[in-house]
């Protein structure tokens, strides 16, 4: 177990040194309380410096050095996890061995589950612990066996198989009886934000880096996606075309529609395509353009964070980036533009 005074001592150094609060990206202050895990990702994403704000578990997940001004108590928890996670992954490989039909445990939920109840703390037995997340059933099967005499018979053979359990309510509950352990609901809330993160790039909707709607893709009948879900009707803030700049207030032109949006939102691919811009500018901020057929291409700026790079093929409702208010913005919003052969035209006349 870690020392509860040196935690101490070190989340208060994390709150009051700026180096050592960006090298470990607030996150790793989650040994304190399972709740903060959930901020301190935010507050990661929402920093648009990825390589100086890594999060305690994108630490854990990935592989390679730890940053060297992480204070000792943290790597020690750092590396602990890491460690369970390898012997995890060779559970979860025994586990689907004995799988069929196609089914497969997801490691990532497995460790997201395992970082958000264990982390800083004592570990479980870990086979006990991944087999909590699966269910035993008994098959049998015909099989061609030699009798005594040497001829081939048919026999019936019983056997059991690991199945994954897709209800995770099921997953706690097993958690909860195998190993006596109470969980709240925000260590499953931060559960789903660090599987969502590993996963996806970003955490799971609903922990304040979105609104209603944002984490489900939104697909009309001609296949073109919203960039931010089923709402996008009632929060465009500005308008295609003519209006005065909110910067400068004169009248200008706008070349896309302003949509008003938490930072850290979601953003998806409106089409498939392939990305073509995925870079910082003065204007758009950071910004992503693809291009698809016909000669359209959609672009997405002001984001805080860019998921793709240029070449990346991507599918309509796959998430490019993360809202932000960079480059010459006044506020988070997405400014989202529609080109057609070159020509801007009203993206209105396009979402779904």
């Amino acid at each position: 177990m870690v020392n509860s005074a040196l935690v101490a001592k070190a989340a208060a150094m994390l709150l009051t040194n700026e180096k050592a609060r960006k090298g470990v990206g607030w996150a790793i202050a989650a040994i304190l309380s399972p709740i903060i895990v959930v901020v301190a990702l935010l507050c990661v994403l929402g920093s648009g410096t990825v390589s100086h704000n890594i999060s305690a578990a994108q630490l854990c997940f990935q592989e390679g050095g730890i940053p060297a001004d992480i204070p000792a108590e943290y790597r020690a928890c750092i590396e602990q996890t890491r460690a369970s996670f390898a012997e995890l992954d060779a559970v979860i490989a025994d586990i689907q061995s004995n799988m069929e039909d196609g089914h497969s445990l997801d490691p990532i939920r497995v460790k997201a589950v395992f970082f958000s109840l264990y982390f800083g703390g004592e570990a479980p037995p870990l086979a006990q612990f991944a087999h909590c997340f699966t269910s035993s059933e008994t098959r049998t099967e015909t099989v061609v066996e030699k009798d005594e005499g040497g001829n081939d018979i048919e026999v019936e053979r019983i056997y059991n198989v690991f199945v994954p359990i897709e209800d995770m309510a099921k997953v706690y509950a097993n958690l909860a009886a195998s190993l006596g352990v109470e969980i709240t609901e925000e260590q499953k809330t931060n559960a789903d934000s660090v599987y969502s993160l590993i996963k996806y790039g970003y955490p799971a909707a609903g922990d304040g880096g979105s609104f209603a709607g944002a984490d489900v893709p939104y697909v009309g009948a001609d296949g073109f996606c919203s960039p931010v879900g089923a709402n996008w009707r009632n929060i465009v803030t500005s308008e295609f075309g003519g209006r005065r700049d909110p910067i400068t207030g004169k009248q200008d032109g706008h070349t896309g529609i302003d949509l008003a949006v938490p930072a850290g939102t979601p953003i998806r691919a409106a089409l498939p395509g392939t990305v073509r811009v995925a870079k910082y500018d003065s204007s758009y901020g950071y910004y992503v353009t693809i291009g698809h057929k016909n000669g359209l291409i959609t672009l997405y700026g002001h984001n805080s964070r860019l998921l793709v790079r240029p070449g990346q093929t991507v599918q309509a409702g796959d998430v490019i980036s993360l809202s932000g208010s960079t480059g010459r913005s006044t506020g988070p919003h997405l400014h989202f533009e529609v080109r057609v052969n070159g020509q801007r035209a009203n993206p209105r006349y396009y979402l779904p």
